[in-house]
């Protein structure tokens, strides 16, 4: 077999049985938004490149290198979104949900894509779980989605996870921090790479997330952000730790951390695990302000995270956390013949609309085929209907965990499989 294409690089195909690990993730982070009672967005899958252009900014890797942008036959330039914080804002201001009561607290589950090099936990199209929150300026408010990451992570089942903490300052602060960071960085221009020396006047704070290993060493002697924080952002780091200690997160605090992002202001986090290699970031994210005024709307505190789902698919794999995920499913009608065809086909009709996972055989497999079939896919019980099944309205109901089995009529079927459970 020859296929005239094959699934773009970069991009992966989910499939059975690794789309069940999928379901459990999603299902778990989705019990989590609503517990913390979040309220479900979705926004396209494209925007107007000026969004992210000027919402993600001009000096990050993202908007430089990594978006896939093309001209729509109307000649409007459209992007593929990067990630998914610009357009969770747009959408709030455009629809004016920022007018009702706050704080707005709000999840998405997406796909995103970016133009990078394949690798593992790094594709060029990936899947976020984010969350957002609107209308709220206290540290009270980083805590809760700090502990809403924290949440989803331990409900995961995540082992050997770290919180890291930094606050990168406001505009004041961060001015003169600027200002430091050039002074500094000016005596390594023969050493840094091309992409940080033409960050160097614009944004020396992407220095900081350079991957680059010349540039890491470099940045390790670097001036601390923490020693260049104004009054109220010392403050407001100084609380988040006390509440962090209070309620019994652990957490490191790392001066480096700055986000690839340059909405981000104030405090910023990220959860790490040292399983999956270079790529350790599970989930990250921080309180970003100013972005709703830098994409034209009016003044609205905001901050979230987002979350690489196929990462923390990766790390649960490797922590076994996937070894039994197969939910079971409740009945198999094997059939023999075209009346126990047509009567399993019924059956099973009647058994889904009251709420069953029930299935009959559509391949006319042999017996020993069907319940082979009902074996492997999980499924509690098992029956067998022919002619004698249909002449006595009766057919042997099998627990396929116990091996037992009852007899029982057609309309027992139900409340037999039910208690069953």
């Amino acid at each position: 077999m020859e296929l005239i294409t094959k699934a773009p690089r970069g991009t992966a195909d989910v499939l059975p049985p690794e789309s069940e690990k999928w379901n459990k993730v999603i299902k778990t982070v989705r019990q989590v938004a609503f517990d913390f009672n979040l309220k479900e967005v979705r926004t396209p899958t494209f925007e107007h490149t000026e969004l992210f252009e000027r919402g993600v900014g001009g000096t990050t890797d993202v908007v430089q290198k990594e978006m896939y942008t093309f001209s729509d036959k109307g000649g409007r330039s459209i992007t593929l979104r990067p990630e998914g914080t610009a357009s969770a804002v747009r959408a709030v201001l455009e629809s004016g949900l920022y007018g009702g009561a706050m704080p707005l607290k709000l999840f998405y589950e997406i796909p995103c894509f970016r133009y990078e090099k394949p690798q593992a936990g790094r594709l060029r199209e990936f899947h976020q779980f984010g969350v957002e929150i609107f209308g709220a300026k206290s540290v009270a408010a980083d805590l809760e989605v700090i502990t809403l990451g924290d949440t989803v992570l331990k409900r995961l089942g995540l082992k050997n996870v770290l919180l890291s903490i930094n606050s990168i300052g406001c505009k004041e602060c961060r001015a003169k921090y600027k200002e430091a960071l050039i002074k500094y960085f000016s005596d390594y221009k023969d050493t840094l790479c091309e992409t940080c020396l033409s960050r160097l006047e614009k944004n020396p704070l992407r220095i900081l997330d350079c991957k680059s290993e010349i540039c890491k060493s470099v940045n390790k002697d670097a001036p601390s952000i923490l020693d260049y924080l104004c009054d109220g952002c010392k403050s407001d780091f100084d609380e988040l730790r006390e509440k962090l200690d209070l309620i019994g997160i652990d957490y490191v605090v790392d001066d480096r951390i700055v986000r690839g992002l340059d909405y981000y202001n104030g405090i910023v986090f990220e959860f790490s695990s040292k399983e999956i290699g270079a790529q350790s970031q599970l989930l990250a994210g921080g309180r970003y302000d100013g972005l709703a005024s830098e994409i034209g709307g009016e003044e609205l505190a905001g901050l979230g995270f987002g979350m690489g789902i196929e990462r923390i698919i990766m790390v649960m794999e490797k922590q076994g956390l996937f070894e039994d995920i197969s939910e079971k499913k409740d009945i198999f009608l094997a059939n023999m013949g075209e009346k126990g065809l047509d009567t399993a086909a019924k059956l099973v009709f009647e058994l889904r609309n009251k709420g069953l996972s029930a299935e009959f055989d559509i391949c006319g497999k042999g017996m020993k085929a069907q319940l082979r079939y009902a074996d492997k896919n999980g499924y509690r019980y098992t029956a067998v209907i022919g002619d004698n099944e249909i002449k006595t309205n009766t057919l042997r109901l099998k627990n396929m965990e116990t091996g037992e089995s009852e007899e029982i009529t057609f309309d027992g079927i139900y409340d037999a499989v039910v208690k069953g459970r």
